[in-house]
């Protein structure tokens, strides 16, 4: 039996091209670097923008962590994020590691002599589980780009249901030649760092990233910050294409606010998904508009960390958070002036603002979408 007892997320980290930890990432969103860059070659791919993270870097810092040698870059960009919150918060018996990820550790695949369940999600999650000293299954949640999104809201409902006392929720993915060769068959991708919901915008920009956050029944002293609704909807419109109505995600945001049991007016900002296409960024526009939540100030952070995919979600709503302890948005970089049917009022500069609702958006392939809504507590 799920019960309404309050579900908080607590501590938060991340590890991107900006930074590999939280106050450094923030620090450098505020003032407006970006983590795209060029590059003349990638793999068999040229002239590619993209937001990676640099190796030699990573494993300075995950020779902090442990000298262990036989983890993947993924496994390091995961262990990294969220050994702080493992070392701040006892891992118990009824304690559970929920990872979000697209692709895992595809790229495992090119060297044809390791066996195919190295690149499982599975055996990544189970790989973590184990390093950390988790005492149940990992649970992996896999639903395209949503699931960042999707995996809090998973980890509030486990947790709601009895299943488990608390959960550490991480999410991961990696550039690879696979990714970037997938995404440039669609003709989706950039030909300069993406601008989401500009007039000039024409296709996503991908990065990679890894994010942690610690969800609990326990409520913290200070910076506590509510998980208060949550709705995911597929709209099955097409396997990559959004819909054109903005169906999936409209019935999303309105399942998260009838559970919030808020009113709309009391809305403070949206981190929407805004991945810089056309057709997404027109479905979300549409979406908000049928929600009337329309004139909520929004933003995407696609233009500073590029679309980590299954990392994505979660990530936002780790900055997101930071926006809410600061009492600051962020300017939606590269957004100068509006390429939606509908108009929404899209941040063009960083915002001084008293924030105590926002909601956390995600739509991805296959016609799935997220919605989940927030509240500051103190």
């Amino acid at each position: 039996m799920i019960t309404n007892i309050p579900i908080y997320i607590t501590d938060a980290n991340c590890v991107t091209p900006l930074g590999f930890d939280l106050e450094t990432n923030w620090e450098a969103l505020v003032n407006g670097q970006s983590g795209i860059q060029f590059h003349e070659n990638f793999g068999n791919l040229t002239s590619v923008y993209a937001s990676n993270i640099n190796v030699q870097k990573l494993n300075e810092s995950f020779l902090k962590v442990t000298n262990e040698s036989q983890f993947t870059k993924l496994e390091k960009m995961l262990i990294l994020a969220l050994h702080p919150i493992v070392t701040k918060n006892k891992i118990s018996d009824k304690s559970v590691l929920i990872l979000s990820t697209t692709k895992g550790n595809i790229s495992l695949l090119e060297n044809e002599e390791l066996p195919i369940e190295d690149a499982q999600l599975s055996t990544l999650a189970k790989k973590i589980n184990t390093f950390f000293g988790f005492k149940t299954e990992p649970i992996v949640v896999s639903n395209a780009c949503v699931s960042g999104v999707l995996a809090v809201s998973v980890a509030k409902r486990m947790i709601q249901f009895g299943a488990y006392e608390n959960a550490f929720v991480i999410a991961g993915d990696e550039i690879s030649e696979f990714v970037l060769s997938g995404f440039n068959s669609f003709q989706a991708m950039s030909n300069s760092p993406c601008t989401p919901y500009d007039a000039e915008r024409n296709g996503v920009t991908l990065g990679e990233a890894s994010a942690a956050v610690f969800i609990t029944t326990q409520k913290p002293i200070n910076n506590a910050v509510a998980i208060i609704g949550d709705g995911a909807v597929n709209d099955a419109n097409h396997i990559s294409g959004p819909s054109r109505t903005g169906d999936g995600l409209h019935k999303s945001i309105e399942s998260a606010f009838k559970e919030a049991n808020i009113g709309k007016d009391k809305l403070d900002y949206i981190s929407a998904h805004g991945t810089a296409t056309l057709y997404n960024d027109e479905m979300e526009a549409i979406a908000f508009s049928r929600s009337n939540i329309d004139t909520v100030a929004i933003n995407s952070l696609k233009g500073y960390f590029g679309h980590t995919l299954g990392a994505s979600g979660l990530l936002e709503i780790v900055i997101a958070l930071q926006s809410l302890y600061h009492n600051e948005l962020l300017a939606s970089k590269g957004f100068v002036s509006s390429g939606v049917s509908i108009p929404i009022p899209v941040l063009k500069e960083n915002r001084k603002k008293e924030i105590t609702y926002f909601l956390k958006t995600a739509s991805g392939f296959g016609g799935c979408n997220t919605a989940v809504l927030f509240e500051k507590i103190n």
